[in-house]
């Protein structure tokens, strides 16, 4: 059985139907990631699955619980925590105390605390009283990314990490991703960049209009089959 999966997940804003039956599955242990260009319903799927968005109960499991329709605490407190897109610091707050917030909701014991998020993100430490928005871009994700780990989650939700980096913050960002999975946590990743989710994912699926248009192991899958995927043509 599948950590996470949603089944036949739907959604909307308003009038507007932003999901259309979209299936996927995340094993224990595995990275997924979702790639697919700008309003294909990536981050749809992330607010659905984090409880930002409602959706009917069944609709998305969680370890064999119907989660679909519980809100974005109770999600938490499960074991599924998010990075946002736009990483959403709290600027009023120094790094160190973004990351705790990280705590609230979920304080279980596990591998990561405040010690070993500096140990996997190390110039955190040194910025630790600094306001966490008067960092570099590619360190306030780094805050992003350690304020969902302190919460132990069972799953990490990725949602477009990498956006708006240069590409030696980008590889210094996935380069935890290993110590994060050996650590305990199943990730998901929505990306943009394909020739990054193709280098950490075990599996791949490509969303266009709602759908999920590909699915596949990166080696299976030909730079022709994801561009029709990805583009519809």
């Amino acid at each position: 059985m599948a950590l996470l999966e949603t089944t036949g997940l739907t959604a909307r804003y308003g009038d507007f139907q932003a999901l259309f039956g979209v299936d996927i599955a995340l094993n224990q242990g595995e990275t997924i990631a979702i790639i697919g260009a700008n309003g294909a319903g990536k981050t749809t799927l992330m607010r659905s699955i984090s409880g930002v968005l409602a959706s009917e109960p069944e609709a998305v499991l969680f370890d064999g619980e119907k989660i679909g329709a519980l809100p974005a605490p109770d999600i938490v407190a499960r074991g599924i925590a998010m990075v946002p897109e736009g990483r959403k610091l709290f600027a009023s707050l120094s790094v160190e105390e973004n990351l705790l917030i990280g705590r609230y909701g979920r304080a279980v014991e596990g591998h990561w605390n405040l010690d070993t998020v500096y140990d996997l993100f190390p110039i955190l430490r040194e910025r630790r009283a600094n306001p966490g928005t008067a960092l570099s871009g590619g360190q306030q994700q780094m805050v992003a990314i350690g304020r969902a780990l302190m919460s132990n989650p069972r799953v990490l939700l990725c949602d477009e990490i990498s956006l708006g980096l240069a590409p030696v913050v980008i590889r210094d960002i996935y380069a935890a991703f290993p110590r994060i999975r050996e650590a305990g946590a199943s990730i998901v990743v929505v990306e943009q960049d394909i020739g990054q989710a193709l280098k950490v994912a075990d599996r791949v699926y490509c969303m266009m209009e709602g759908r999920i248009t590909l699915t596949g192991a990166p080696a299976t899958l030909t730079r022709e089959t994801i561009h029709a995927a990805y583009f519809g043509h």
